[in-house]
């Protein structure tokens, strides 16, 4: 799954995360004198977040793009001389501008959490009716919006149509990886099956699962500040009183108790959808062969075989029962728990209705990312079960044991023959 199309996936991941913690260490510390050397003119005190498209030229936001990009080619020609592979480009120079491009993507929502305060702190004020806002200014608040979404409109669909083309050239990969392998594989169950369908599926899953990771890490990069600073506007909060950088601290203990719950509630799903898996191309298989030979598909194995697809769906639904039931009582709680927090601020009086407004998108975004396991969960449980057949691939390719069910399916067919 790996092996085709990253090099050497174990030696890259581990360089990869050496390289991102030097890289990182050395943009954070000295990354603006470098900036600044480099001609940048990087202004350390003036913080404040641009609002519109002037945002997208700022000096720093220039100087990190050309950082990043100096780095992921570094990293590219490296690999390209120590370990050349056939999808180099796709795997290593695709993925950086998968993930650069979802930085972007959270960086107009940064811009756009900026935009609310002036705009509703503007209709608080209209709102008192004294004419110190007119028509006017709202107007041209709402101007300013749309020029800052348009180009994302325009841009999201690109990044969508790229992000298509780079999840099938990983198939790609799998696909010749397992067809150059064939005479290993070709007696595993379902071989045929694993190479068309999983392959697919595993595709189909790392295009919404794993750019929905990344845009969840971007996310927190972006936000994590941002929710950082508008804490300052909540000294007390009910039940743990004054604590350092409030809404962060909530957002994450709130977003870890949701994830080991949902973790908890659905631990059995993962293995009654492999279970489902075999059950299902166990039925499948049958009818196949009572195609070519009048001997196979007889109707009492037909009726054992999807007894045993009946009996896994029903445990299925019986799990995914209180599964769902523990996940949408979570996620309705978490529509209400920032305000339970803030509510004393608010009737206190300090805070306007635009930071108001600000403090709500900002934990929002950085709970939904932190919250990643808990909204893809049951895509993580289809994914799991894939992986696990694959891994009898593997296993074929590498000379290892085979999962006990294939070694049954295995021993099965050698006695029929």
């Amino acid at each position: 799954m790996f092996e085709s199309f990253f090099p050497k996936p174990r030696l890259f991941f581990a360089t990869l995360i050496v390289w991102i913690s030097i890289v990182v260490s050395i943009y954070y510390l000295l990354g603006d004198n470098i900036g600044i050397f480099l001609g940048f003119d990087l202004k350390a005190n003036e913080k404040e977040t641009v609002i519109g498209l002037g945002y997208f030229v700022t000096p720093d936001f220039l100087w990190f793009d050309f950082y990043y990009i100096l780095s992921t080619l570094i990293f590219y020609f490296f690999w390209s001389y120590y370990s050349p592979h056939k999808w180099q480009a796709w795997s290593i120079l695709g993925s950086s501008l998968l993930i650069l491009m979802a930085y972007l993507t959270v960086q107009v929502s940064v811009v756009i959490n900026a935009w609310y305060g002036p705009f509703y702190n503007d209709v608080q004020k209209a709102l008192n009716g004294n004419g110190e806002v007119t028509a006017s200014d709202l107007y041209n608040h709402l101007a300013v919006f749309c020029i800052i979404v348009f180009p994302y409109i325009v841009f999201v669909p690109l990044k969508l149509f790229f992000t298509s083309h780079y999840v099938f050239r990983w198939r790609n990969a799998m696909n010749d990886y397992y067809l150059d392998k064939w005479s290993k594989v070709r007696m595993v169950e379902g071989a045929s099956q694993r190479i068309q369908e999983d392959t697919m599926r595993f595709s189909g899953i790392m295009q919404g699962l794993g750019i929905a990771m990344v845009d969840s890490i971007m996310t927190l990069i972006s936000f994590l500040p941002v929710l950082s600073a508008l804490s300052v506007h909540i000294e007390q909060m009910p039940l743990v009183g004054s604590i350092p950088y409030p809404l962060v601290t909530l957002a994450i203990v709130w977003s870890i108790f949701g994830t080991f719950l949902l973790i908890f509630a659905g631990i059995k799903l993962p293995g009654l959808e492999f279970k489902n898996q075999r059950v299902e191309a166990a039925f499948r298989k049958e009818l196949v062969y009572g195609e070519d030979n009048s001997k196979r598909a007889e109707p009492v194995s037909l009726v054992k075989l999807f007894d045993n697809v009946r009996r896994n769906y029903f445990k299925i639904y019986f799990h995914y029962a209180y599964f769902n039931l523990v996940r949408y009582l979570y996620l309705q709680a978490d529509n209400i728990i920032v305000y339970i927090f803030i509510i004393p601020t608010i009737v206190s009086g300090r805070i306007t209705l635009g930071i108001m407004n600000q403090i709500l998108r900002a934990f929002g975004q950085v709970a939904s990312s932190f919250q990643f396991l808990v909204n893809s969960w049951t895509t993580i449980i289809d994914l799991i079960s894939i992986y696990k057949r694959l891994q009898a691939f593997e296993a074929s390719i590498h000379g290892g044991q085979l999962p006990k069910i294939d070694r049954d399916f295995l021993a099965s067919r050698g006695a029929e023959d």
